[in-house]
């Protein structure tokens, strides 16, 4: 019985995908629930599993091609068993398996192997292609990747005049496609420069407070709550929501010409991933311990690592915490994400000679930045909930005592 291989169902915030990887190909047998294909969407990237065991038939839709929600991407003939392979000589008769490339062309990858490729810096003419029509397949790219390079002795030498593809001096490009990911980013990023009224307030805080009672309280916190570690985030997510508390227009969007005041902080917290930059919700941050900010913040880094965020979990944030001390950064200017209203940048904890009564002091300090939808927010209210992460932070018992 033959099995249609659909599209997932998209959510209404994601018109299409893109198929990126095919793992099983026309006659390989695979088990039920075995991971198929992966549909690769402008936020997310969603498996494919079969229903049933069986093997393979026609694929519909190839690697790279747009797909819409619940759209025919192959056939799985279920109960069927895969054909013995052929003899080795047999099948060398018939046609090669997979050649390094077609003669006087281009190897054709599929995206997640053309990524793979030019992240291990591997000619992708020399993988051999084991897809429909010669295609190189992330499997394919996985394999060449792990084999090791070939000594330098036993490189046959270049013709007299030709020199090597990536010689010194040589003036190489590349052209990669964009992600649908990185294009929707780029997409939403120039719309909310061209539509919100974008405006950005800094401060600074003395970190000194937070650093020595993360130090005091590390290890038993570790202890105590299972191996979750006590960072700075869980800091700002908490300081954050008392402020969102107190000025709830930060915490507001705008819906055509109405405001939308939320009764809730759903807080985004900006995650690094080799696909981009991904913002996953914490829901109810306002009901959530530290341990628990902290322990959903590695849970999604874990998950954004991996690929394995889903739609829901960065949807419908409204509030945004970015991390750009992270990789260094002393300063910035985050964008808002759009339709939240503001967004809260960090930055780089760096000593600095402060004043205090009157002595020179060597203080560690982190600059922040709020960016915010001036339509919205007037000057008053933004600095106000940024002096308040301030003094929240600068003297943590005044989010326990409330004041």
């Amino acid at each position: 019985m033959a099995i249609e291989i659909k599209a997932p169902s998209f959510p209404e915030s994601v018109a299409d995908g893109t198929v990126a990887t095919w793992h099983k190909k026309p006659g390989e047998a695979v088990k039920r629930d075995e991971l198929i294909v992966d549909i690769e969407t402008d936020k997310v990237v969603m498996e494919v599993l079969a229903e049933a065991d069986g093997v393979i038939g026609e694929i519909v839709k190839g690697e790279g091609e747009t797909v819409l929600s619940g759209e025919l991407l192959g056939t799985l003939n279920a109960g069927a068993v895969a054909a013995a392979p052929a003899a080795p000589a047999a099948a060398a008769a018939a046609a090669p398996a997979a050649a390094p490339a077609a003669a006087g062309g281009e190897q054709i990858l599929s995206p997640a192997a053309r990524k793979i490729a030019d992240e291990a810096n591997i000619d992708r003419n020399s993988i051999a292609g084991t897809g429909k029509g010669g295609r190189v397949t992330k499997e394919d790219a996985v394999a060449a990747a792990a084999q090791p390079a070939a000594p330098a002795a036993a490189k046959p030498a270049a013709p007299a005049g030709d020199a090597p593809i990536f010689a010194a001096g040589d003036r190489v490009e590349k052209r990669v496609p964009m992600t649908r990911l990185r294009a929707k980013v780029a997409q939403r990023l120039v719309e909310a420069q061209s539509t919100m009224a974008m405006l950005t307030t800094y401060n600074e805080v003395n970190m000194k407070p937070i650093m020595d009672l993360r130090k005091k309280y590390k290890d038993l916190f570790e202890k105590k709550h299972n191996g979750v570690r006590l960072g700075f985030m869980s800091f700002f997510v908490k300081a954050a929501v008392e402020a969102l508390k107190r000025q709830p227009g930060v915490n507001a969007s705008i819906d055509g010409n109405d405001i939308v005041y939320h009764g809730y902080q759903d807080v985004g917290v900006a995650v690094s991933s080799d696909r981009g930059l991904v913002v996953p919700v914490l829901r109810n941050a306002e009901f959530m311990s530290l341990a628990e900010i902290e322990g959903g913040i590695a849970a999604y880094g874990k998950k954004a690592k991996e690929g394995k965020l889903t739609i829901e979990e960065m949807t419908g944030g409204t509030f945004t915490i970015s991390n750009g001390g992270v990789f260094g950064s002393l300063l910035s200017s985050p964008i808002v994400n759009p339709p939240q209203s503001a967004i809260l940048g960090m930055h780089k904890i760096q000593e600095r000679p402060m004043a205090v009564d009157g002595q020179v002091v060597i203080l560690p300090m982190m600059y922040l930045a709020l960016s915010y939808d001036h339509r919205l927010l007037d000057g008053k209210e933004a600095v106000t909930f940024l002096v308040t992460i301030k003094e929240l932070l600068e003297d943590p018992a005044r989010l326990l005592l409330d004041i």
